[in-house]
């Protein structure tokens, strides 16, 4: 069984010290794009580095219908990447499915059919193997499907159903029951995810979402609100941002947020740290990362991690190859005679290398023994001066920003994130160990030499 598992693709990228994984949302919104959203997902899987790929949300287009066979060829597109690609479902995937210009379906019966189809499976799509873990294995939260869970070195991964449109709350009378329930599954799974990164001693959770949970700008709540003509209308990702202050104070790591945006940046991503709890303290350990890409149709968000680097995860955004091929199109199970897609040629070298944000590093949680520089396991960054608690902080960096952090990234621009877990067991939950964390891997976190 070790051998078998040593050999595997992911166990690979879970030995290894350097490994990527891309982004992408948003590129298909009409049938015309598809062969070139084929085109994009096959440049992807080229690159060797990259570790699996995440469909940020939003599988159609806006006046695109809801019906089955448009999800079942776009499922065929997703399914045809040879990396493997976790779905997380947007809010044109099943939120606006209500609308006539989409069909008029029921949203939660939609979604309903997502689930069916696209997360019944426990591995993520794709032609290689990744095993994930869904919420829907614990019982209570049975239909919860698509939330999912993986781990790749130290650093634990998290799928969360949280669209745009202000998380599908309804301001109909009546009761919100699918947001009600979903609030309730979602913080769940965040907390969970703390637990679980704790026993793992994991350094960094990444959470993907396709809403945009943050504020522009933060405003005391008014404690006398009710008592207004005119209020403001309810805020649906409250009790999402309330659900990640707990999840910063359970883990002491890093915790990143990845969520797709509709503004248009200078650079396709920003970083910045905008959570704050009740009180209106920023929440430090938690970064997020907002991006909306010129192009998404030829581009993707890459985040490159190198454990050996004193900064270890690197943003940028990467170009398809121009003299890259544009794929012929998917065909459609109800297009009589289609026939292979012939063989593709290999991607060529990338000779230019992109605009890079760097992340400084993310150390060890104090309830973990320390590693001695130059033994196996997760090498001790260089020039870290030890904080009091004897936990060793980074330097941050000084241009811009608060803690290191610039609002707005630019091309030499770097944001700091630092800091460690709290470390540390505790009492499981119920679910089945992560089975992507490959037998006789460190349980220190870190990876092995």
């Amino acid at each position: 069984m070790l051998a078998s598992s040593l050999g595997s693709p992911l166990a690979a990228f879970a030995q290894a010290p350097r490994y990527a994984f891309a982004v992408v949302a948003n590129a298909l919104t009409s049938q015309s794009e598809e062969a070139s959203a084929q085109r994009l997902i096959d440049a992807i899987g080229r690159d060797p580095q990259i570790a699996f790929t995440v469909y940020d949300g939003n599988l159609k287009g806006a006046h695109e219908t809801c019906a089955d066979h448009l999800y079942e060829q776009r499922h065929d597109i997703l399914e045809a990447s040879r990396a493997p690609l976790v779905f997380v479902p947007g809010e044109r995937d099943w939120v606006t499915c209500g609308m006539n210009g989409s069909g008029a379906y029921d949203p939660a019966e939609r979604l309903d059919f997502l689930r069916q189809n696209f997360f019944s499976d426990p591995n993520a799509l794709g032609q290689t193997p990744l095993t994930l873990t869904r919420e829907s294995e614990v019982s209570r939260f049975r239909p919860y499907r698509e939330n999912v869970r993986w781990q790749l070195g130290d650093t634990v991964f998290i799928g969360l159903n949280v669209p745009d449109g202000n998380n599908h709350y309804l301001n109909a009378g009546g009761r919100n029951g699918e947001f009600e329930d979903r609030v309730i599954a979602n913080g769940f799974w965040l907390e969970h995810a703390a637990e679980f990164a704790k026993r793992r001693n994991a350094r960094a959770i990444v959470i993907f979402m396709q809403g945009n949970a943050m504020p522009e700008h933060y405003e005391r709540p008014d404690r006398f609100a009710w008592l207004r003509f005119h209020r403001a209308p309810r805020d649906g990702y409250l009790e999402l941002r309330r659900s990640l202050v707990k999840l910063a104070e359970i883990f002491r790591g890093q915790i990143i947020v990845v969520n797709a945006d509709d503004s248009k940046l200078a650079h396709g991503f920003t970083i910045d740290q905008p959570l704050r709890n009740d009180k209106g303290a920023k929440i430090e350990n938690v970064t997020r990362i907002a991006f909306s890409l010129r192009d998404p149709l030829t581009q993707w968000l890459q985040v490159d991690a190198d454990m050996a680097r004193r900064t270890p995860l690197r943003v940028s955004v990467r170009d398809v190859p121009k003299h890259l091929p544009l794929l012929p199109a998917q065909p459609s199970p109800y297009t009589p005679g289609a026939g292979s897609s012939p063989a593709m040629p290999e991607m060529p070298e990338v000779s230019s290398m992109p605009d890079v944000t760097e992340i400084p590093g993310m150390p060890q949680s104090p309830d973990v023994a320390p590693v001695t520089p130059g033994a196996s396991g997760t090498a001790v960054p260089p020039g870290l001066p030890p904080a009091g608690n004897g936990v060793l902080m980074p330097a941050w960096p000084t241009q811009g920003g608060q803690n290191g952090l610039n609002g707005r990234n630019d091309a030499n621009g770097q944001n700091g994130l630092g800091g460690g877990n709290s470390g540390g067991s505790s009492g499981g939950n119920g679910l089945p160990p992560d089975r992507l964390q490959p037998p006789g891997a460190p349980a220190s976190g870190g990876f092995a030499q």
